[in-house]
């Protein structure tokens, strides 16, 4: 549980029901077959990862092929005549459908136990379980559970797990293997040292801290979940190396941590700027918070050569932009599609996080302008699903090149660029000769004034095979018809699933190029520590703006007050609630009564959120309290800010 918290954890998968460990059964079990212990460790470590806000799931496996693994000749971990007798008829647990009975009415006694359990985690299927509909069954007595399938994306799961992934170029960049689409969950399912066995074996393996950050960060730009594996000792302790690294990340993801949780990948079906290989050797992913779409990070991985970063804005306007560690405001400009940050020095060894403030998109014209049409399509997945601003469907070329796909604008309109989201579903480089990607390589562009004379194209040229939004820039040209031309994607004939096919989830035509926007009103800080704190003035959470924020006694009617407040104008609290349950406060203005906020729960003590209120701030100074309406007191509280 400790070694968790310092990564930021959100669920432990508990793996001792595995093949190569002895089949063992952490839990006080009923049914014979395999060793469990006579505590029970399963249910503690639910009880103490539900107290934490964290979740518990159990691992499980489909495979009895490794029973005498590790055992003199004729041993074997499992024990079918046990089993046997218990279920009344004969059964062999070293077959595949003996065991599967076995594991089968393990995970029926688990519901029957564990109704705080936080799902499955199943390495893989077995036909046993599928014959007797075991999935419908956890899903009906156990709604709450999470099923996640190791390297195997089944319907009926929650979640893919994608195991072991190397090969990429960074190493770090994991997102390149995963084949998953989103909405659909993911998870990066990888070791935390990168040699070595899953499992503690005597030997205490190093870890790379620059691609362990790099993965974890990376996986975030894609909204991938990192399931970091760690060679557990005994008695919840672990080899030195890997502690090492747990206190080293807890503190760096301390301090970054405003710009990871909270935030989708960019780049994606939830907005942002664009991910990936950007200039001067620089890479790196880029994300969005869920609550306010005007706030992005950009995650430099590896730097730049010079002192200059640039890419794809996606038709952001952008306002400001600081360093994200330090608050430090930075130089940008935007054109030609791009945003370009200048005189860049001091980067961190791993990350580099610089916050994007932006004031929307522009100069792109919205789903519903085109009337779509293209050359082929495949059943259920026709042209008009490729711009219809959902990436709930998609365009399917049904395995057809050359295609086209063509955008009727009703009329002529001034048109600078393409932008569109390939669908996720395939690798991003060649991965084997049968894993390879579904994308764009070889295009060209036509345009039209009718819809029939097309003549030469106005660009062509070649895709890179990588994640994300792509653009495609176009001589400016008014006219009413664009056509893309795909001659060629990046799968070769021996990957069979995606040799020529090509999916996109949505595209768009681009108007003009975003531009440098007017800043918004800048609003007045007061900050907590300032002002009269029913509590205590406290630092060790990181995160927070100025020199400390208040920490309200965890009591009804504690509470923290703001005075020489000037009006008028919109209150912002910035906030942070490390609990499960809203930290509710009433707010008054110059004693009278104006409302109350539920400041709701936001991950972690280092989370920082805003809630914003309108209330009747006079012209002037005004004083503000906020009193807590719960045992708990209020949130941590930073400032509140007035914006006219």
């Amino acid at each position: 549980m400790n070694e968790a918290k310092k990564l930021h954890a959100q669920y432990i998968v508990l793996a001792t029901f595995h093949s190569r460990l002895g089949y063992a059964r952490p839990w006080p079990s009923k049914i014979p077959g395999s060793c469990h212990t006579s505590r029970d460790f399963l249910g503690e470590l639910i009880a103490a990862t539900k107290k934490a806000g964290m979740r518990t799931i159990l691992y499980m496996t489909d495979d009895p092929q490794w029973n005498a693994d590790g055992l003199p000749s004729g041993k074997s971990w499992l024990d079918s005549k046990g089993f046997s007798t218990y279920a009344g008829h004969t059964v062999n647990l070293t077959t595949r459908d003996g065991f599967g009975e076995f594991s089968y009415d393990n995970f029926l006694e688990v519901m029957d136990k564990y109704p705080d359990l936080g799902g499955f985690w199943i390495d893989n299927d077995n036909d046993y379980w599928l014959s007797h509909n075991l999935y419908e069954q956890i899903r009906a007595k156990r709604p709450n559970y999470t099923l996640s399938n190791n390297n195997e994306d089944t319907p009926i799961m929650d979640m893919v797990s994608n195991e072991q992934k190397t090969g990429m170029t960074p190493a770090y960049d994991y997102p390149q293997a995963v084949w998953t689409a989103a909405p659909r969950l993911v998870e990066a399912d990888y070791k935390l040292p990168d040699t070595g066995a899953w499992w503690y074996t005597g030997t205490d393996s190093t870890v790379d801290a620059g691609l362990n950050v790099g993965r974890y960060i990376a996986n975030a730009g894609s909204s991938i979940k990192s399931l970091m594996d760690e060679t557990a000792m005994v008695n919840g302790k672990f080899p030195s190396h890997q502690v090492d690294y747990n206190n080293f990340l807890n503190g760096y993801l301390d301090q970054i941590w405003g710009s990871v949780n909270g935030t989708e990948g960019g780049g994606y079906l939830n907005g942002g700027l664009q991910p990936g290989f950007w200039n001067d050797g620089s890479h790196g992913v880029t994300t969005i918070s869920k609550t306010n779409p005007d706030q992005q990070f950009i995650h430099v991985l590896t730097k730049p050569s010079g002192s200059t970063l640039r890419l794809r804005d996606n038709g952001y306007q952008v306002t400001k932009v600081t360093n994200f560690r330090t608050g430090a405001a930075v130089g940008f400009s935007q054109a030609n599609g791009s945003l370009t940050l200048t005189g860049l020095s001091g980067w961190d060894k791993y990350d580099t996080v610089f916050q994007v403030e932006t004031h929307g998109r522009t100069g792109i014209y919205p789903a519903g302008s085109y009337t779509m049409s293209a050359s082929a399509s495949a059943s259920g997945h026709p042209a008009s699903a490729a711009a219809d601003g959902s990436y709930l469907t998609y365009w399917d070329n049904k395995k057809t090149l050359p295609v086209s796909l063509t955008y009727d604008l009703g009329s002529a309109k001034h048109v600078q660029y393409l932008g569109l989201n390939q669908r996720e579903d395939s690798v991003s480089y060649a991965r084997s000769s049968t894993e390879q990607s579904a994308r764009i390589r070889d295009y060209k562009v036509y345009v039209s004034a009718n819809g029939t004379d097309w003549g030469s194209p106005v660009t062509s040229g070649t895709l890179p095979s990588h994640r994300g939004v792509q653009f495609i820039d176009l001589p400016a040209h008014d006219t009413r018809f664009v056509r893309l031309e795909v001659d060629s994607t990046w799968a070769a004939s021996s990957d069979s699933t995606h040799y020529k096919l090509l999916r996109i989830d949505d595209s768009w035509l681009g108007s003009a190029y975003a531009g440098s926007a007017t800043p918004p009103p800048q609003g007045t800080r007061y900050e907590a520590e300032a002002g009269t704190c029913q509590g205590t003035v406290d630092s060790d959470h990181a995160g927070f703006s100025g020199t400390g924020f208040c920490n309200t006694t965890n009591a009804t009617g504690s509470y923290v007050e703001w005075s020489g407040v000037q009006g008028p104008g919109t209150v912002k609290f910035r906030y942070a609630n490390g609990t499960t349950t809203d930290r509710s406060a009433a707010l008054t203005v110059n004693g009278a009564a104006a409302g109350t906020l539920a400041f709701s729960p936001t991950a972690s003590w280092e989370a920082w959120t805003d809630a914003t209120v309108t209330v009747p701030l006079a012209a002037g100074p005004n004083t503000l309290r906020l009193t807590s309406t719960n045992t708990g007191g209020t949130p941590n509280l930073d400032y509140l800010e007035v914006t006219p």
